[in-house]
């Protein structure tokens, strides 16, 4: 239990809190809307299912609040760098900003069919008590009409025996804003499943902006006022004594005819500091896109892999960061995250690029096409949005790091690693991390040979300092075939590997990661251990699971903390 604390305390306590919030908002309004007295003539007409519909939407409101936050990315780079207000633990949460962003969208969805299911019921119902058939109080309430200074005091919206649910739901405000509202939901629930997202990317992307058209239509819902609420009157209306007696309402003067009133709508309330907050992040990001970008070289490697250096002017990042790239000739709309594969310390940053769908591979075609043609200087436009913070940025806040990269999950410690070489070669009073290890998993044999280089000279640079082991890196590859195997067991006594030309052999196979963890300890007394991965779900739980397992309570002993790059 005090290593799952160590790890997961803080995420718990935020999702508890989050969770506690949307039971309250849905209890409180469930009782406010089934026991209130100004809503008893209305409960007349709908029965329960005024409540289901009113909580709800008390939930959907404060939950559409907070859908657009997590996605603020320049908000949330500027907390990051507050340390002030943002210690270590708290920037880990930042970096679980699209997990809590899905919750919330869950929730939104949950709540929605609740709230849609109840008003179809609801409608259904106002025309059966506008043709008397729930009897002689309901049928005397859904007649109310407009007071004689054509004030709106019904009761039904209802008006006409003639209306049907399908005639209610394109004619009124309510009705017309709610089914754009819940169609634009379900596309944009429905293409951001997992497949589509990764299979067909652009049709997550342009759906994903229906988002205006729901917030839209968010705003303008509540403006169709038809749950109604009894107002006072002079001289007031008697509920308790005037309930079985409707055929006297306007006859004495305890029953005056009572009249009611539609709510204010709060929805844009709620939504409005948010809306704004998410219209000044994008109109930054068009500034960023208008600031040309410029090519200083392009690289063809291996395995599908496009390596661009770019040079923007004022541009500034750290360690880890990425951006996101956007290439007008291609789609002018289309943004895609990229790792940065640079350090700190260079005068352009650099992302490599892995063929992995259309977008992509129309890129590295379009690129190589000009690797032919033309120089870089003459290559097509480029738009730059960033750079962003991500988990990697703390890299450096740990005495120990394991770095984990799968295939170009590889990229954010390939900043990290250049970064420690110039460190070493400018003498950093400053670096903090005294041991790192690095594992890096990959497919193919190909895909070892873009970095190789970088752990060549970072490999040389350790043992020239006599700092060994600072570094120790393994990598895995985890698919051959019978011809490698065999060129393997020829070159098994040479003194560098046959794939990588590194002192350091590569593994074949997976990792054990409960040796690893276990050596990472042993090796490590005291020590906090800051685990960081760019890699798939699968592995993630994998390696934090190993991280509480392998933590100790005792604050003078090993603790792990697991970090994810999540994009």
């Amino acid at each position: 239990m005090g290593n799952w604390i160590v790890n997961h305390g803080l995420d718990t306590f935020i999702l508890v809190v989050w969770m506690g919030i949307n039971i309250f908002l849905f209890v409180h309004f469930y009782l406010f809307y089934d026991l209130g007295p100004q809503f008893f003539y209305t409960r007349q007409l709908l029965g329960s299912a005024l409540a289901w519909a009113r909580a709800p939407a008390a939930v959907l409101n404060f939950n559409c609040m907070l859908i657009l936050l997590p996605v603020c990315r320049n908000l949330l780079s500027l907390i990051r760098g507050s340390f002030v207000c943002c210690g270590r633990t708290m920037r880990k949460q930042l970096d679980k900003n699209l997990s809590f962003h899905k919750l919330v969208a869950y929730m939104i969805a949950l709540m929605t069919a609740v709230h849609t299911v109840a008003h179809l019921l609801n409608v259904e119902w106002f025309i059966n008590s506008r043709h008397g058939r729930y009897g002689f109080l309901a049928g005397n309430l859904s007649a109310l009409e407009d007071d004689e200074d054509d004030h709106e005091t019904f009761l039904n919206p209802v008006q006409s025996d003639s209306t049907t649910p399908t005639i209610f739901a394109f004619t009124t405000i309510a009705g017309l804003t709610g089914v754009v509202i819940t169609l634009a939901l379900i596309l944009i629930i429905t293409s951001s499943m997992e497949v589509i997202r990764r299979s067909y990317f652009e049709v997550f992307w342009y759906t994903h902006h229906l988002f205006i058209v729901f917030f839209a239509g968010l705003v303008f819902h509540g403006y169709g006022r038809i749950v109604r609420s009894q107002v006072t009157t002079d001289p007031p209306h008697n509920t308790t004594f005037c309930k079985d007696q409707p055929e006297n309402w306007g006859k004495i003067p305890e029953c005056p005819i009572p009249q009611f009133a539609g709510g204010f709508p709060q929805t844009w309330m709620w939504v409005i500091g948010p809306m704004v907050i998410y219209l000044c992040e994008r109109l930054l990001r068009f500034v960023r896109y208008l600031q040309t970008v410029r090519y200083k070289k392009i690289v063809m490697h291996p395995s599908k892999v496009l390596e661009l250096q770019l040079l923007k002017s004022g541009f500034k990042m750290d360690v880890g960061q990425y951006v996101f790239l956007n290439c007008p000739e291609i789609s002018e709309l289309e943004w895609h995250p990229f790792t940065m594969t640079s350090a700190p310390e260079e005068d352009f940053f650099t992302v490599h690029i892995r063929s992995a769908g259309d977008w992509t591979d129309r890129l590295i075609k379009m690129r190589r096409h000009v690797l032919v043609l033309s120089s870089p200087s003459e290559c097509w436009g480029m738009g730059v949005d960033g750079p962003f913070g991500t988990a990697s940025e703390d890299v450096f806040d740990y005495e120990v790091s394991m770095l984990v990269g799968a295939g170009i999950g590889v990229t954010p410690f390939a900043s990290i690693l250049k970064s420690i070489w110039y460190k070493f070669k400018d003498s950093n009073p400053k670096l903090r991390t005294r041991k790192i290890y690095f594992y890096w998993l990959c497919r193919e044999t190909h895909a070892f040979e873009w970095f190789a280089d970088l752990l060549q000279v970072l490999e040389k640079e350790m043992e020239e300092r006599g700092m060994r082991d600072f570094l120790i890196y393994k990598l895995y590859l985890t698919g051959w075939d019978h011809t490698h195997a065999a060129q393997v067991m020829v070159n098994f006594d040479k003194d560098t590997d046959v794939i990588t030309g590194l002192k350091q052999k590569t593994h074949y196979g997976r990792p054990n990661w409960d040796k690893e963890f276990e050596q990472v300890r042993h090796e490590n007394p005291s020590s906090v251990v800051g685990t960081f991965l760019c890699g798939p779900p699968a592995l993630a739980t994998d390696l934090e699971r190993r991280c509480v397992k392998y933590s100790d309570v005792d604050p003078r002993k090993t603790k792990f903390y697991f970090n994810k790059e999540n994009f």
